[in-house]
């Protein structure tokens, strides 16, 4: 997995109305989490930049410093109170990075590379309890006091302490071996890496691919199954149900599998097992590999994406369901994503494409569960009455 955010711009006054997210897609899921769509359903946002995306992998890669200065440069041509003059604070939605900055091998952490905000799911990466996170801060910039008075108005009075010993616990844990304590995990993924990197028909995220994001998490591990002419979702269905192998993220063409401070040799082993037989059952002609790289490479970007609402009128707007045929050119009327990952594909307020009905259809028909959808099996869609 790529090292990469998602950024916020933040205007210093933190007025209402001066909130300017940057919303992020790639090719075939919007690149946010379904959280900032109802943060734009209450904040009446519709701001859209496209990433970089990688089309052999079906994965977008990061954020570049150009798109960063587009994004600011169009909020200053729509009039938003952003002043050359004044500092912007960024805030990092680094969820998967709870462990940058511990170990020379890691990534640096966000607030090591100046961010103000860093927001982290601890719970994902560390030792500590599901739902568990933390916010940090850093520099002059962001006021604190305020900081702490916004978060009162959305925290519950009655904190699940649970939750927050564990939080504590791995912050305890980190703190005894603060500069080798991920030295084991390191170690685990380069001999994992070893192990999967020559089997037949197996392809390894590296990045020569990549140019512009040079940083790869190591303890994220991408591989590629296309050329044994199975999906994403194929294989890790495979790989659960013959080897108990539970990965990280699914997409399309790929699937990544997190080594953290829990994973043991047995672990790699199983993977590496159960990856070598998919190869030897699966393995296909190199004609027949070729056709398939072609054809699904010739899917290009969600680049054609129209909002014709912004999320808030559409979440208001009267609707109705119709059916898919039907659907094209329809204004959307609800949120529609594949799980894994859980990002949505269509929202509410853009119109419905033929390209990414298709992209629906071609992911339901390889495993992936359609969430948000009255019909998961897609045979209608709900649409703004408008």
């Amino acid at each position: 997995m790529v090292s990469c955010w998602r950024y916020h711009l933040w205007n210093p006054s933190s007025n209402p109305g001066n909130l300017l997210p940057w919303r992020l897609f790639n090719s075939t899921s919007e690149f946010s989490h379904i959280c900032h769509f109802c943060y734009r359903i209450i904040w009446c946002h519709s701001q859209i930049y496209y990433p970089y995306y990688d089309c052999l992998w079906d994965i977008t890669a990061g954020v570049t410093l150009s798109q960063i200065e587009k994004a600011i440069e169009e909020l200053h041509m729509e009039g938003q109170k952003l002043c050359h003059s004044y500092e912007i604070p960024v805030i990092v939605d680094e969820a998967h990075g709870a462990h940058f900055g511990f170990h020379p091998q890691l990534p640096s952490s966000a607030l090591q590379q100046g961010a103000d905000l860093a927001v982290q799911s601890t719970h994902k990466v560390l030792c500590s309890l599901t739902q568990s996170s933390m916010l940090h801060m850093s520099g002059n910039i962001v006021d604190r006091e305020r900081i702490c008075r916004c978060l009162q108005t959305l925290q519950s009075t009655s904190p699940s302490y649970l939750l927050l010993a564990s939080l504590d616990a791995a912050r305890a844990q980190l703190s005894e071996k603060p500069d080798s304590i991920f030295n084991n995990a390191l170690d685990l993924a380069i001999e994992t890496k070893n192990l999967i990197g020559n089997i037949p028909g197996i392809s390894m995220l590296g990045t020569p691919g990549f140019s512009n994001f040079p940083v790869i998490d190591p303890l994220r591990l991408t591989f590629g199954f296309w050329r044994l002419g199975l999906s994403g979702f194929e294989a890790d269905e495979t790989l659960y149900s013959n080897q108990g192998v539970i990965s990280e993220l699914v997409g399309t063409r790929s699937i990544t599998f997190a080594i953290n401070l829990g994973t043991c040799r047995d672990h790699i082993q199983r993977l590496a097992c159960g990856i070598k037989n998919l190869s030897e059952a699966s393995l296909l002609s190199f004609e027949k590999i070729k056709g398939q790289i072609e054809d699904h490479c010739g899917s290009a970007p969600f680049t054609d994406i129209t909002m014709c609402l912004n999320p808030r009128e559409a979440f208001f707007a009267r609707k109705r369901k119709v059916s898919i045929g039907e659907s094209l050119g329809k204004i959307c009327g609800e949120l529609i994503c594949p799980y894994p990952p859980g990002i949505p594909v269509m929202i509410p307020g853009e119109t419905i494409t033929k390209k990414a009905l298709e992209y629906l259809v071609l992911v339901k028909n390889k495993g992936a569960t359609i969430s948000g959808a009255s019909d998961p099996l897609l045979n209608s869609i709900v649409i703004c009455d408008v």
